[in-house]
């Protein structure tokens, strides 16, 4: 645990995070970010006078309380310095996913009555620029990049500096309540327009208390950051890294996380599963690669890290091998990651025990949590305390937090993290959140033990057969995923006789698999065309299928030429499947599954 926790919080309101972290902490490097080629850090005075004079430079311009501000951005310094400045001039900001649809960001600009946007970049002032189209509250768009023809940040903070007032802005931060809304986080969701989720400072401010606790590292120690920091999940980490006064390094891009974390050599960093699943790809393509008694030894750690159990449950002799197993290859394993790592935060999605356990056994642990938007985010995580961690689950409800089970089986949850409701739509925040208090989190799971949550399915996504059995297309499609032939999967068969599966082979591994067989291929549609490949994945999907009732079992798939991806709307921003649009998409070849 770190060295810095306090028995109970000292900040109330989130725009008191850069004073409380450079009372505490005072440090050079609060945050970094790569510019021209170069490492540049930021200290935590900088962060408070950049913060205030952005807040100076908005009250100049008119910007009243209560008055929305969006930022739509990669993760760097000047977002973190924009999200307070826009806090503590009684501001509410709206994040934005830098890849959100044209559509969806006209309307959230709207729906927000959005005054100020902040664009990072050329590609997202234009996108911004041609959104606020018909936006009437718009305005003026500022960029943190230099772009042509728009208003760069430090004209704001310039204004700023020209009008400094600080009776003014203690006057308009003084009476701001920790209940007070401080955020609207638009969730696209898998169909619909985007709903505002109003999240107020003790909403955030619960979360970061309750999970303070748990992390390994303290003020000495750096943290890498690349998931949207528009992204509760993310955010919310980010305060606690400035309550914890860690400092706070921004990746490039998601291409060069790899470089990043041996040139930043982090103590932590969060991540999703995917991104582990295809770390762990690659790891085992270079195991692969390996001849004789190298490859006989990758393999024979491999296979004890899949074997891990906590506590050291599989005995002494298992221990000392694995003991081996670190020294000769998991090392290896640590110094990729910068040699520094504590640990791995993963949420968003489910994560493969399998993954789990093998990082684990590399000593590397990853952190499992659950929640959404709605709820701040965390409502449970597995962490490094005694027996808090299980693999296969979520993990056990964080404090001041409580959770129950419908009879449904349905996950319901309680706590200071549940948010205010959707903004503009009470009939909406009714259908979710009842009267005693209970928000419906919409998924289906149990507890283990009677204290470790375990996800099982998502309400909605449960489908009944023609034949009137339940299907449960997350458990058939995460279990499809773990085989190094699938990218994508969509599980379908809702009113049909069976269940059938739309795959999107992953394509990168499927061309070397190809080479090595001596198949002759060029394109994606030359691929899934190949009757030696339909064999291969016809046959992952027998092995997934021997796991599951027969009712359940695939009968039969179709391979598609194409990643489904965000900007074709067929994901959400999250990366979930977007299952509606992807069925019309695909309608002949869903018509040609279910037409024999």
């Amino acid at each position: 645990m770190s060295d810095n926790q306090n028995p109970s919080m000292e900040v109330t309101r989130l725009f008191e995070f850069p004073a409380y972290m450079h009372k505490k902490y005072p440090k050079d490097n609060a945050f970094g970010a790569k510019e021209n080629g170069a490492w540049k850090t930021y200290s935590t005075g900088e962060f408070i006078e950049t913060a205030a004079d952005i807040s100076y430079g908005l009250l100049s311009m008119g910007f009243e309380k209560s008055d929305r501000a969006a930022i739509i951005s990669n993760n760097r310094p000047e977002w973190n310095f924009t999200d307070i400045g826009i806090l503590q001039a009684g501001g509410i900001d709206v994040p934005v996913y830098p890849t959100i649809s044209d559509s969806d960001l006209h309307f959230i600009l709207k729906d927000a009555e959005v005054k100020y946007v902040f664009a990072s970049s050329r590609d997202l002032y234009d996108k911004a620029k041609a959104a606020v189209a018909g936006v009437s509250s718009v305005k003026e768009i500022f960029t943190f990049n230099h772009v042509e023809g728009a208003r760069h940040i430090s004209e704001l903070i310039e204004a700023g500096k020209k009008n400094r007032d600080p009776d003014r802005l203690r006057a308009i931060c003084d009476p701001i309540k920790p209940g007070d809304l401080a955020t609207i986080i638009y969730t696209s969701g898998t169909t619909g327009t985007p709903k505002g989720v109003m999240l107020s400072h003790d909403n955030l401010l619960s979360n970061v208390e309750a999970v303070r606790y748990l992390s390994p590292a303290g003020y000495k120690d750096k943290a890498l950051s690349f998931l949207p920091l528009n992204h509760v999940y993310e955010r919310m980490l980010t305060y606690v890294y400035m309550y914890l006064g860690i400092s706070v390094y921004y990746a490039e891009s998601l291409d060069t996380i790899g470089e990043n974390i041996r040139e930043i050599k982090p103590q932590l960093f969060s991540a999703v599963p995917r991104l582990l699943e295809k770390v762990y790809d690659r790891i085992v393509g270079k195991g692969n690669e390996l001849k004789g008694i190298k490859r006989k030894l990758f393999f024979w750690a491999l296979d004890l890290g899949l074997r891990y159990e906590m506590n050291k449950k599989n005995g002494w002799w298992y221990e000392a091998q694995l003991n081996l197993a670190n020294k000769l290859i998991f090392n290896k394993w640590r110094e990729a990651l910068g040699n520094n790592v504590m640990v791995i935060v993963s949420g968003g999605a489910a994560l493969q025990p399998r993954l789990a356990r093998v990082f684990w056994a590399a000593r590397i642990p990853v952190l499992e949590g659950y929640g959404l938007t709605e709820t701040s985010p965390v409502i449970t995580i597995n962490n490094l305390g005694p027996d808090c961690a299980k693999f296969g689950t979520v993990g056990p409800v964080i404090e001041k937090v409580q959770v129950k089970i419908a009879e449904d089986g349905e996950i319901l949850c309680k706590g200071p993290n549940i948010m205010l409701g959707y903004y503009k739509h009470q009939e909406l925040t009714d259908e979710v959140i009842d009267k005693d208090g209970w928000f419906h989190t919409g998924d289906i799971g149990e507890l283990c033990d009677n204290r470790f949550l375990k996800i099982t399915d998502r309400k909605k996504e449960i489908f009944k057969t023609s034949g009137g059995k339940y299907i449960s297309p997350q458990a058939l499609e995460n279990k499809l995923k773990e085989s190094p032939f699938i990218e994508q999967v969509m599980v379908i068969g809702e009113n049909q006789k069976f269940p059938a599966a739309l795959i999107v082979p992953a394509f990168a591994f499927l061309k070397d698999w190809c080479k090595k067989m001596n198949i002759a291929v060029t394109t994606n549609n030359d691929m899934i065309s190949n009757d030696e490949v339909k064999k291969i994945i016809r046959q992952e999907v027998e092995n997934v299928n021997n796991r599951f009732s027969h009712y359940e079992r695939i009968k039969k798939i179709e391979l598609l030429p194409a990643e489904w991806c965000i900007d074709n709307g067929e994901l959400t921003p999250k990366l979930s499947l977007k299952r509606k649009v992807i069925m019309e998409k695909n309608k002949s070849v869903i018509d040609k599954i279910y037409g024999d």
